[in-house]
């Protein structure tokens, strides 16, 4: 497992190829990353660098365009999507300072689209298909790392309806407020990244805030705290934020988990070993709820905002 910087690096070119003893490299390489940071910047994924760079430059466009433009953007009442579809801005109470276009899978009829720019619902449908693709290989290597029966994941997670990409504009930092995205944690299975050449994504590692900078053509890959609850925190979900003060564009796909799973430790980390579960159960779709809650009506107290070690036991 190769760094770059402040994170540990994968190559994924095995699994395209078949090549079996790099695919055990890898493998190990993952494991390696998500016990030590919970994150890892993936190369030579099957994701197209141009695709990426033209995802990025149609986003930026989008953003451009007056606000008035971009509401228009927005899911029709009663959409029975997870979350909203469409333009979105964090509420002026918050403390994080962005604005994002939200999309699933075009299959299910939730997404809208923005007339400006030419090539953007494409360019955006082409990559959320590819990196659900990815998404998929990645999950197929966590159950590997995790010494699960074979197909296991696949198995539980197994319904992409609660996927979902979003393209993100942070606004610049200032004095007053140095926040793009405040600290968190990822409240899903698996989050890929792909940004900018402008840097600004830190994760804490060892009480230290590192930066994450970025790289053309690569994917930064985390895991959320799905993974971390079903390993009982073999695999750790790493704090991470945003900082930088000027205007930053990006994009997160989330690998989510259909809200209708429970999720808890596995036997394979608690019964199966003697040891106990150190969470509860908890429904998804409950859990989603309350993390959206955390940012459209921010709790006063930071230790009222809601995450895993809400459900420890």
């Amino acid at each position: 497992m190769a760094a770059s910087g402040a994170l540990p690096v994968v190559d994924l070119v095995p699994f395209l190829t078949g090549d079996e003893g790099g695919i055990a490299r890898a493998t190990e390489a993952v494991r390696e990353a998500c016990r030590t940071h919970g994150f890892f910047r993936a190369v030579n994924h099957g994701v197209l660098a141009e695709l990426l760079a033209r995802a990025l430059e149609l986003s930026a466009a989008f953003f451009a365009l007056p606000d008035e433009e971009k509401a228009k953007v927005r899911s029709a009442a009663g959409s029975e999507a997870p979350l909203p579809a469409g333009y979105g801005r964090q509420p002026a109470h918050s403390t994080d300072k962005s604005e994002y276009l939200v999309v699933f899978d075009s299959k299910l009829g939730f997404n809208v689209y923005p007339a400006e720019p030419a090539g953007f619902r494409e360019t955006v449908e082409e990559c959320h298909s590819k990196l659900t693709e990815l998404g998929l290989l990645i999950q197929e290597i966590l159950n590997e790392c995790m010494g699960l029966p074979p197909g296991f994941l696949r198995g539980y997670n197994d319904d992409r309806g609660f996927d979902l990409m979003a393209a993100k504009r942070y606004f610049p930092a200032t004095e007053e407020e140095n926040v793009g995205f405040s600290a968190h944690e990822d409240g899903n299975c698996i989050t890929f990244i792909f940004r900018d050449g402008v840097g600004g994504l830190e994760v804490l590692k060892d009480e230290h805030w590192v930066p994450a900078e970025p790289v053309d053509g690569s994917i930064v890959v985390n895991i959320g705290d799905v993974i971390q609850v079903l390993s009982k925190d073999k695999f750790r979900c790493a704090t991470h934020r945003v900082r930088k003060p000027v205007h930053r564009h990006s994009f997160a796909f989330f690998f989510n988990l259909h809200g209708d799973k429970w999720v808890e430790p596995l036997p394979e980390f608690t019964a199966k070993i003697g040891e106990p579960p150190r969470y509860r159960r908890f429904l998804y779709r409950e859990y989603q709820q309350l993390r959206v809650r955390n940012k459209t009506h921010p709790p006063a107290r930071t230790e009222d905002v809601i995450h895993v070690s809400h459900y420890a036991i």
